[in-house]
């Protein structure tokens, strides 16, 4: 059924690239037409089709790398949030993934998410602190169904790609239309040079240019909302077959479209990979109808209408149904060969109640723990938030006024200290490598409570548990010790 999926997902994906390529080349001669009548038509096409080759390198390259760095994600380790990547090993599993995607956390209170890879071996899930913060675990599968759904599918290569393609479109167009301001005294050259041409004709190649630029991005946006909003919908019936539990990625969409919280690193380029449309928050003008995504709403009413089934077929009916359409979203093979599978009830105690105050500062401290910030609890009760510049070993409380060190893990065992081992990621690990370890020695280190903690590995390098960290391993990056945790 997956291969079946992935046929179709090509498939499609090669009308769109003809589409936009077609839309592309022909955008790029009858602007270069413009500027030289003779032989300006070609140049430009060259031009265009340069363009986009150098941007699709770009993109296939380092364009994950770039959409990570413009979305202002930072990738995290297991111990800062443990049922995140517990969960996106999960659906890793379940989607057959050759490898298991990196994980990455937006710093920002706003919930969504988004998944980026040009192939499955090499990919990425990202989610917002926000999201961490508001969904329970089985709302967080949901969503990360979702998107683990997106880089089996191949969607998340299409999007990289189809986007790249509509840039350089976009790209062209502004380009030809403010040069329109120069185009009087340049087109009175080229008509004297050409040896006195039709002056009609070249009239009438502007104005095709000009509808062309006005034309050919809104074309191209077509072309991508009409695969785009399918993809949602399959994604969506994907991620309800893998988790077995429709409801949960129905409540955590609900719960993402009701918040007001915009999310200020989205751009035009990037809303496109989020599960919700991040622009609808920061414009609230802006209409869903020219979304790269179905209307939320209709998307919670097709998977609460799967009556109490998580399968394709079930998808498919409660689509046709919500939607009064007879499209199919799902292959002809797979609605044929699919299984009824029960939906699973919720997991049990999965229903989590936070106050407005206690998500705010839930999410403010997951946002620095990521950006690397030290958290000490003093003896009076205060918590105290280093930030990660602050080179000093221990500070005065701000309450109290007691000295408070970060703690260090102490030797368990009978052996010689080995010095610190040179190195520059100074990130922690669940299970690091025994073989890494110095010696045999083993290192503890006794929890004082369950919220945020750091602690010093034997080399000096922090190491930072979350309230949900569970495990009783971790490892450090910099020197290879493993630290136990009593």
């Amino acid at each position: 059924m997956m291969w079946e999926l992935i046929r179709q997902n090509r498939r499609k994906s090669l009308i769109l690239f003809a589409g936009m390529a077609l839309l592309l080349s022909v955008l790029g001669y009858a602007v270069g037409a413009v500027f030289n009548p003779e032989q300006g038509g070609i140049i430009g096409l060259i031009l265009a089709i340069g363009l986009w080759i150098t941007l699709t390198l770009i993109s296939v390259s380092s364009g994950d790398d770039i959409i990570l760095k413009i979305s202002q994600a930072r990738e995290v380790t297991p111990d800062v949030h443990p049922r995140l990547f517990n969960v996106v090993e999960e659906m890793k599993i379940a989607a057959g993934l050759p490898a298991m995607p990196k994980v990455y956390i937006v710093d920002d209170p706003s919930p969504n998410a988004f998944a980026i890879g040009i192939k499955p071996e090499k990919s990425a899930v990202a989610v917002t602190a926000g999201l961490l913060e508001q969904l329970n675990r089985d709302e967080l599968q949901g969503v990360v169904a979702h998107e683990v759904s997106h880089i089996a599918n191949r969607d998340s290569q299409l999007m990289t790609v189809a986007g790249i393609m509509l840039g350089s479109i976009v790209l062209i167009s502004h380009f030809f239309l403010r040069s329109m301001w120069f185009m009087p005294s340049s087109s009175r050259r080229y008509r004297k040079d050409s040896g006195g041409g039709d002056p009609r004709l070249q009239l009438i190649m502007v104005v095709v240019a000009i509808a062309l630029a006005i034309l050919a991005p809104i074309f191209a946006r077509l072309l991508y909302l009409a695969v785009s909003r399918k993809r949602e919908y399959l994604a969506d019936a994907t991620a309800a077959q893998f988790t077995r539990y429709p409801e949960g990625l129905a409540s955590a969409l609900e719960k993402i479209s009701s918040s007001a919280l915009p999310l200020e690193s989205a751009n035009k380029v990037t809303a496109p990979m989020y599960i919700v449309n991040p622009l609808l928050k920061k414009d609230m003008k802006l209409s869903s109808l020219g979304s790269t995504h179905p209307p939320t709403e209709q998307r919670i009413k097709i998977l609460r209408g799967m009556a109490g089934r998580a399968d394709y077929l079930s998808y498919q009916r409660a689509f046709s149904k919500v939607t009064k359409k007879h499209s199919a979203v799902i292959p002809a093979s797979g609605l044929r060969n699919t299984k009824r599978v029960q939906a699973r009830t919720a997991s049990p105690g999965d229903v989590e109640s936070k106050s407005n105050k206690k998500t705010a500062r839930d999410v403010m401290d997951l946002m620095r723990a990521v950006n690397g910030y030290a958290f000490l609890v003093c003896a009076c009760g205060l918590k105290i938030k280093l930030p990660p510049e602050l080179a000093k070993p221990a500070i005065d409380c701000p309450k109290c006024g007691r000295e408070n060190k970060i703690p260090g893990a102490e030797l368990a065992t009978v052996g010689a200290v080995v010095g610190a081992v040179a190195g520059t990621d100074g990130e922690a690990i669940l299970d690091a490598d025994p073989d890494a370890s110095q010696s045999g020695e083993r290192y503890e280190y006794h929890r004082k409570g369950t919220g945020w903690e750091t602690f010093a590995c034997a080399c000096g390098n922090r190491l930072q548990l979350s309230p949900a960290f569970k495990g009783t391993v971790v490892g450090c990056r910099l020197c290879g010790r493993n630290t136990t945790i009593k």
